[in-house]
């Protein structure tokens, strides 16, 4: 099952400050606790999928990380319960408890770390703020350009905040008032009575849709709305080591949110383009090198391309079809930044189709000769090499 993302999880924005980001987790924390949500599984799962969140959000490294390749980009553990090897099945309460007794207060009950019930659904008081749509670009890269990183520049047509008013939506400084149903706080409380008595809740204000202003005098560029449509000229710095598929993201570089909201992101997908000699297997890279039979006999100096350039690599005598020469280091590096793949040179030696006379008459010759027969120590070591590529 695909993982959430983690803002989404702790419903912020991300943009959100760390403290922004704790206070989400506490609110998630208290919805999903187990004291408050026995023998609930489900409830369980959200509170471990919480955690999760914020172990990552709240680490400056790995959120970096997160924001720039998303979950593919926390590490090899991914899948094996958790982007960051730390989350899964075996995680425990008790192991959440004690990787966050900041927030938890050392334990696991109500009774330290959370202030309790009383305080429950009093959550401050907050505007809305609308948030732009993100936009996705492809970006083609070749293997020289995924082996050392590289920039690329995109002029986007997108949403931009409107230059007449600002981003407000509204004509003028007095343009816009403040609303009289929520008093500019964007939120209402709701008084429901209950079997246990009235409950309060604090809902979005339904006169200003959460904004906690309401335009008088709509702005004639953009009808009120903040924003027009423009384009721009935005510069991604690609870091080395990008796949195919893998989604590369830059906050706050989507279409602009309606008056001064907060923007989407841009979100680029990579595509590689297509080698003319070489293959690539992750980080490794592969060349098929075909051989002439005198060469694979007697052995010779032959030309490898690779990334840069062609290095020269000696052929020994008597190689057989098959053989893979390693160079170390000459394939790509890890997106992490763990090491460097290798260049494997998989050997075949080409067999003519059509031959002369006099050739064959030479091969002729050499059948009868013991060197070109292969003996039965030979017949086993070429099956075994066979057997194991499909082993």
């Amino acid at each position: 099952m695909e993982k959430r993302d983690y803002y989404e999880i702790l419903e912020v924005g991300k943009t959100a400050t760390a403290d922004e980001i704790k206070k989400a987790y506490r609110k998630k924390a208290i919805q999903y606790h187990p004291d408050k949500n026995p023998g609930d599984k489900t409830a369980e799962e959200k509170f471990k999928e919480a955690a999760e969140a914020y172990d990552v959000l709240s680490n400056p490294d790995k959120r970096a990380r997160y924001d720039q390749f998303g979950h593919a980009g926390l590490g090899g553990a991914a899948g094996n319960g958790g982007p960051f090897g730390g989350f899964g099945e075996s995680m425990s309460m008790d192991d959440i408890f004690s990787m966050f007794g900041d927030i938890f207060g050392g334990h696991g009950g109500f009774g330290g770390g959370f202030s309790g019930f009383g305080g429950f659904g009093n959550g401050d008081a907050h505007q809305s703020r609308y948030r732009g749509s993100d936009l996705r670009v492809k970006v083609k890269l070749n293997l020289k350009e995924i082996s050392t990183g590289v920039e690329k520049k995109f002029k986007l047509k997108k949403y931009v905040p409107c230059a007449h008013c600002h981003g407000t939506g509204a004509e003028g400084n007095d343009g816009t008032e403040t609303c009289h149903t929520c008093k500019g706080s964007g939120t209402v409380i709701r008084n429901q009575k209950t079997i246990l008595g009235t409950m309060q809740t604090r809902t979005t204000c339904p006169t200003c849709n959460g904004e906690g202003v309401i335009i008088k005098n709509k702005c004639k560029e953009c009808a009120g709305e903040g924003i027009v449509y423009g384009e721009e000229v935005v510069t991604v710095k690609i870091p080395k080591g990008v796949a195919e598929g893998m989604q590369l993201s830059m906050s706050g570089k989507g279409n602009a949110g309606k008056r001064n909201g907060v923007a989407g992101d841009l979100l680029i997908l990579v595509e590689e383009e297509q080698d003319p000699n070489l293959i690539r297997d992750e980080n490794d890279l592969i060349y098929n090198l075909l051989l002439s039979f005198p060469t694979a006999a007697l052995g010779g100096t032959v030309e490898i391309p690779t990334i840069d350039n062609k290095v020269k690599v000696k052929i020994e005598s008597g190689t057989q079809p098959g053989k893979v020469l390693r160079l170390r280091g000459k394939g790509l590096p890890s997106v992490n930044g763990y090491g460097t793949g290798d260049l494997l040179v998989n050997i075949s030696v080409y067999v003519p189709e059509t031959l002369s006379k006099d050739e064959k008459k030479a091969l002729e010759e050499m059948e009868t000769s013991d060197n070109f027969n292969p003996n039965s120590s030979i017949k086993e070591k070429i099956f075994k090499k066979f057997k194991s590529l499909f082993d």
